[in-house]
């Protein structure tokens, strides 16, 4: 049996549900079909043993990153403050040092070494055209290299190098070997600049949900009703300038139009009847996610702010390499969160349960002192081992990706349209990107439909 609409999404994450709403508030009939058995893709909010809200996926939101504090606020999620009050540790040649100002703090060289690059970096990526990076006067330059090489060309200090790598890897999930140069410039401004990507106070860290993150798409999921379907992986899609048909294990859609809202290497599975064209195809094939753990470890009380701690601490060894606190807002239990990304979560991926665990607290234990390593629960999530996922926190373009095919990102190959945080140009990478992309694939499919 084939179910007719006018849409159909594919991925209920953020992207999806949000073209989904206001194709539905513009009139157009829908259905949403989502491979998982939940909404809300990479954001992914369970209760620890005592009932607290943990995020094992996405989590915060900052200033400017307006569509996603608008579409909370319009279903009644709620935000606070993450803690940010105490001194920072910075962990560094085996000792731990603190600071109450910004990191780096344990050598003054290597903070100035690292503005000098900073300021460079955001240099030269007000020159990137957000909509078009590969239009940059530069573009063929910057594409050609990694991160890594431009950090060696023009990064003297190694402490300064060894900053911006854990930088990258805390906002990308990935090394600066993997990523184009021309990318980490787009990706700071989609985001208006390097540092708010990477602060707390007035960068992308700022606020957190009470609800938990997830709780946005469950609402938009509960608003849409039916037209909502879980455990439906699509398999096929089915296209001609007429529309399309979707196949999804035993389901098929019949639609003028489609979204697909998945990252490109996930949309790179599906099987396409006519094949898309080569550009396309071998854009989804250019495209990897990122590599992370994200990690939990609950505690009676939050024992660091009692010792005038933030909670805030960065290592220069792994795995785990940058901690926060993501205590609730009414302090208790104490959270800590920490990341193990790029070369690390790889690594430490393959290893057993056991054998993380214990890396993991003897990285809690070098930033806090004894008490970090007693938990009364420890909890971890990889995204790499999420089938429809396939990694965190997004996809991220290595060399030539842009200039080769960037223009194929969100030109529509037909009646099918594509979303998602990747083809975001501003914060990008981030739930606000993908709201944002959300809103523009429904606003094309309208201006289609109405053709």
């Amino acid at each position: 049996m084939t179910v007719a609409t006018d849409v159909v999404v594919v991925g209920a994450g953020l992207a999806g549900l949000v073209a989904a709403r206001d194709l539905v508030a513009a009139g157009a009939e829908v259905v949403v079909l989502e491979a998982r058995d939940r909404v809300g893709g990479r954001t992914l909010t369970l209760p620890a043993a005592d009932g607290t809200p943990i995020d094992h996926g996405a989590q915060w939101i900052g200033p400017t990153q307006d569509r996603i504090a608008a579409l909370a606020a319009s279903v009644g999620v709620t935000t606070y403050p993450t803690w940010d009050r105490g001194l920072h540790t910075e962990f560094r040649d085996g000792r731990a040092h603190r600071s109450g100002g910004q990191l780096p703090a344990s050598d003054p060289g290597t903070a100035v070494a690292m503005g000098l690059a900073v300021r460079e970096l955001d240099a030269m990526a007000a020159e990137v055209p957000p909509e078009a990076p590969w239009s940059a006067e530069r573009a063929p330059l910057w594409d050609s290299q990694t991160v890594e090489s431009w950090l060696q060309a023009r990064v003297a200090a190694g402490g300064a190098r060894s900053w911006l790598r854990t930088a990258v890897r805390s906002t990308l999930a990935a090394e600066a070997g993997d990523l184009s140069l021309l990318h980490m410039l787009f990706f700071i401004r989609s985001a208006g600049g390097f540092v708010q990507l990477i602060e707390t106070a007035g960068g992308a860290q700022e606020r957190r949900f009470h609800q938990g993150a997830q709780a946005i798409p469950i609402r938009l999921a509960e608003a849409l009703g039916e037209r909502v379907v879980l455990g439906a992986p699509v398999r096929v899609v089915n296209h001609d300038p007429g529309g399309v048909v979707v196949e999804a294990d035993g389901r098929a859609v019949a639609a003028r139009r489609a979204i697909l809202a998945v990252p490109p290497a996930l949309a790179g599975r599906v099987a396409y009847r006519p094949p898309l064209p080569g550009w396309r195809s071998q854009l989804t094939q250019r495209v990897p996610m990122g590599s992370v753990v994200k990690v939990h470890a609950l505690y009676d009380e939050p024992f660091w702010r009692d010792d005038g701690l933030s909670g805030l601490a960065v290592g220069d060894h792994g795995p785990v390499e940058i901690v926060y606190d993501n205590s609730p807002e009414s302090g208790t239990p104490g959270v800590l969160v920490g990341f193990i990304e790029g070369q690390d979560a790889r690594a430490w991926g393959r290893r057993g349960p056991a054998d993380r665990r214990a890396a993991i607290l003897e990285c809690l234990v070098r930033y806090f002192g004894e008490p970090a390593g007693r938990p009364r629960e420890l909890l971890e999530r990889s995204w790499a081992d999420e089938e429809y996922s396939g990694g965190c926190f997004a996809g991220y373009f290595p060399p030539g990706v842009w200039t080769s095919y960037g223009q194929g990102l969100r030109e529509p190959v037909g009646p099918l349209h594509w979303a998602g945080t990747e083809t975001a140009t501003v914060w990008n990478a981030h739930m606000d990107g993908a709201v944002r992309s959300g809103e523009r694939a429904a606003a094309e499919v309208l201006a289609a439909l109405g053709s």
